[in-house]
């Protein structure tokens, strides 16, 4: 059965969108019934523009507007329930529709439930039960929130739904639960939507460098702190991925789509994509089910007249996308790519690319995949149960069955893991009693155990593994994204049966437990260091008016009458303090133990048992951080977006986000420390360098990160130097060029670093560390002795693809290089150490930076 017949999907969206007396009527075949398709609407549902104000395609639609539209018709339809799943962070709320017949809202919690045992509980089900159930689909639109058509033909699709009334509509409300996520990233949008429609006369231009299409930095594809949404589905470290995780499995659908935009002089894509970047651990019958999906999409388009592709340039290989992320939970994810004309009318290379027309085709995909899905409901729902019925074989040819981590140590990062775990329903354990375990000595109430034989063993298994094999030398994202590596959290694997180990259940994430050891002191506090919430704890004091030390060597203090080992970078709080009641200092101290997780040792003498006393020259006087963080154009939106997001939102640390614009005129006196993420920065304002070392050299702290570290080196900020590389693509027939140039790129690898722990910016760190790399520049260890932080090992490849050239090219160059500059310090990191808010590992080491760097 087919819900759209040859050209009644144009007259569908014509009546939708523009009514009778449309401009764009002439667009439309001549020979086209009122009725369509056998559906007719209601009058009592009222068409968005009743509510927002203005047909769809005219204008580009706000937050709000479409937050309206969906909470109206949820009111006046039965078929419509609209709940809010999260918030952004500017407080705008998430929302989606949940659609499907009356008689199946009234049953909506039990056809919820047995949903859900296709996954937990797979062999309960049975082929008679699988006839009769819905299958459940989430269509997702716009998580780039300037690739807006996605979200307006999320409101047509609303309407047809609620209001449609004939068997193409009555089939998919009884066989379907719909649920409608019309903007996945509400702030971006607001963002995007604001700019062109102030922007934009009465009379649209299609001129692309007329203001309407030209967004200025940073754009309304990210989120508020400019982060890519569509990327964190697996390290689900963000407020809005949060929230959509949650609606995820809380439904677990057999089909999700993911509507994008892609270059305007593009046709349209939709998956499946290159089928040699599948990702291994997505099942074949998952791909086959995709590429019989796509059947429909191409007839709807064909209906059109649209232009198409798919199985080229887009993959199936990361699974933190929402087009990825359903194939590695038993589902079917779709990408849509549509063509953009981001203003309303766009000048292209065919011709004028109008917004409705985009929207058009949007829409049309939308219904194809209900169409797809009616027809393939009992495929659909048989994959998701043989994915899962497939885990126990899985679990049961692992070489191993459980991993094992600390939830303590490392920093509490162990914790940061646990809560990634929890979030995508795979479950962990706690030691049931103390044993020791392929001799190593474990604790009830630190270590975790997270067995192989559960429902979820192949996410798990991505999450955990590292993966050094590859089908092809490309890859859309990145290639690796071991977490336990980005995290730095030790992870064990345990070979035999672990049933007897387990103990309870962990169910809900864990706050860092904060520890005073000694009590209220009337000489000093030490607060230990390490701790990824160590660096918040130590503003929040300063901030609070304590002054603050740090220990540069390791020393041995006595507490309630024991020794303890104190290790370097440990922060040194004196009670008696110049303008600070001592009551103010434990009341600080306090608060960071309590809220905050700090471990701090009370202490009643500064003098050591073994190394410096306390007030020694080696406990470095620590000045609060004044940050400059510089962005707008020519910067590196997702870097500097990362740094903010690390400094502000989970350190609670202000920095002033200054724009490359006003640096000829800037107060560098305000600040002391100046962060300058990726970029160009060959635009600099006349001056501006020499000031800039002027302020280095009088005590300013300059970190760089990545393609700005070269920029550093270049403009001899620091004496240290690039390592060129060979032209390796020379030689190379013309149509193997683009191959061989995407198999030298490093789209995203971990290595492994050789890590000088007894530098400050690598205090708290083992020896060996994981970082992360998505670029080729090459920088020679620095000659000045102590400078090396950390250097690339010469086996460094730990997870993901590199060339062999590249990885030859790579050995022993340096990874972090610290500098002093007369009484100031440039700090060099070459690759980004905040990498989409989850290398938690190198972000501490960025923050030992902020803190330690101008002590050096």
């Amino acid at each position: 059965m087919r819900a759209i017949g040859p050209n009644s999907l144009s007259l569908l969206l014509f009546i939708l969108a523009f009514g009778g007396d449309s401009p764009h009527a002439e667009k439309l075949p001549l020979s086209i019934e009122f009725e369509v398709g056998g559906v007719t609407y209601v009058e009592t549902i009222p068409k968005p523009e009743e509510v927002i104000g203005h047909r769809i395609g005219t204008r580009h639609s706000a937050p709000h507007q479409i937050v309206a539209y969906f909470e109206k018709l949820a009111l006046v339809s039965d078929r419509v329930l609209v709940r809010r799943h999260g918030s952004t962070y500017e407080g705008r709320p998430q929302i989606h529709a949940i659609v499907t017949s009356v008689e199946n809202h009234a049953r909506l919690e039990q056809l919820r439930q047995n949903n859900l045992r296709l996954s937990e509980s797979p062999e309960t089900v049975n082929r008679n039960e699988i006839r009769q159930m819905p299958a459940i689909v989430t269509m997702g639109y716009s998580i780039h929130g300037n690739e807006a058509s996605g979200s307006e033909a999320a409101m047509l699709l609303l309407y047809h739904l609620a209001a449609g009334q004939g068997v193409p509509v009555e089939s998919i409300l009884n066989d379907m639960i719909v649920i409608i996520d019309p903007m996945l990233n509400p702030d971006g949008r607001n963002r995007f939507v604001n700019w062109v429609n102030g922007n934009r006369g009465r009379v649209a231009t299609t001129d692309p460098q007329d203001r309407e299409h030209r967004e200025p930095w940073p754009g309304g594809r990210t989120n508020h702190y400019w982060f890519d949404l569509n990327r964190d589905w697996l390290p689900a470290q963000l407020e809005e991925t949060k929230g959509r995780l949650q609606l995820f499995h809380h439904w677990r659908p057999q089909v999700m789509t993911d509507f994008h935009e892609m270059g305007s002089d593009a046709t349209y894509f939709f998956q499946p994509g290159v089928p040699s970047r599948t990702n291994p651990l997505t099942p074949p019958a998952t791909s086959d089910l995709t590429s019989q999906i796509a059947t429909y999409h191409a007839r709807a388009l064909d209906d059109l007249g649209s232009l198409y592709y798919s199985e080229e340039t887009f993959d199936d290989f990361y699974y933190g996308k929402g087009s990825t992320y359903p194939d590695i939970n038993g589902g079917v994810g779709i990408l849509f790519e549509q063509a953009h004309s981001r203003s309303l009318h766009r000048q292209t290379k065919t011709g004028v690319l109008d917004y409705d027309f985009t929207i058009r085709n949007q829409a049309a995909t939308s219904l194809s995949t209900l169409e797809a899905v009616i027809d393939l409901r009992e495929q659909l729902l048989n994959n998701q149960q043989a994915f899962y019925l497939e885990a126990r074989e899985l679990a049961r040819k692992s070489p191993f069955k459980a991993y094992l981590f600390d939830k303590s140590s490392d920093g509490h990062r162990g914790l940061t893991l646990i809560d990634i775990l929890l979030r995508h329903r795979i479950k962990v354990y706690e030691l049931n009693r103390d044993r020791e375990i392929e001799g190593m000595q474990h604790k009830r109430g630190e270590t975790v155990i997270v067995p192989t034989a559960q429902p979820q063993i192949r996410l798990l298994s991505t999450i955990m593994e590292d993966v050094r094999e590859f089908a092809d030398a490309s890859f859309y994202d990145v290639s690796a994204w071991t977490l336990p590596r980005a995290l730095g959290v030790e992870v064990k694997k345990f070979g035999r049966d672990i049933s007897d180990l387990l103990g309870e259940e962990i169910n809900e994430g864990i706050r860092p437990q904060g520890r005073l050891s000694g009590g209220e002191s009337s000489y000093a506090y030490l607060m230990e260091w390490g701790d990824f919430s160590a660096p918040k704890c130590l503003y929040r004091l300063q901030a609070s008016g304590v002054a603050t030390r740090f220990l540069v060597d390791p020393v041995e203090v006595v507490v309630n009458g024991e020794s303890r080992a104190v290790d370097r970078g440990t922060i040194v709080i004196s009670v008696v303090q110049k303008g600070v009641h001592a009551q103010r200092v434990h009341e600080a101290v306090r608060q960071v133990v309590q809220e905050d997780g700090a471990q701090v040792l009370s202490v009643s003498t500064g003098l050591t048992k073994r190394g410096p006393d306390l007030g020694s020259p080696a406990s470095k006087i620590l000045e609060r951080p004044r940050i400059a963080l510089l962005s707008g154009p020519g910067t590196n939106q997702s870097q500097v977006g990362e740094a903010w997001f690390l400094l502000n939102e989970q350190m609670g640390i202000p920095a002033s986000l200054v724009d490359v614009s006003i640096l000829g005129n800037m107060d560098l006196s305000r600040y002391n420390t100046m962060v300058v993420a990726g970029g160009s920065y060959k635009d600099l304002p006349e001056g501006f360098l020499e000031r800039l070392k002027v302020w280095i050299g009088s005590g300013g702290l300059l970190i760089t990160m990545s393609d700005a570290a070269r920029w550093a080196i270049e403009q001899k900020l620091v004496d240290e130097n690039l390592r060129e590389s060979e032209n390796k693509a020379a030689n190379v027939p013309y149509s193997e060029v683009r191959r061989s140039q995407n198999a030298q790129q490093i789209s995203g690898a971990i290595f492994e670093v050789l890590l000088d722990n007894t530098h400050p910016i690598a205090f708290g760190h083992r020896p060996l560390g994981s970082v992360f790399r998505a670029h080729t520049i090459v920088v020679e260890p620095s000659k000045s002795p102590g400078s090396n932080v950390a250097v690339y090992s010469d086996a460094p490849l730990l997870s993901g693809y590199v060339s062999k050239e590249n990885l030859e090219h790579l050995k022993g160059g340096a990874s972090i290089i610290s500098r002093k500059v007369g009484s100031g310090a440039v700090i060099l990191f070459v690759d980004n150490p905040n990498f989409r808010a989850f290398w938690q590992a190198t972000s501490s080491l960025f923050l030992n930076a902020v803190f330690f760097g101008r002590s050096l």
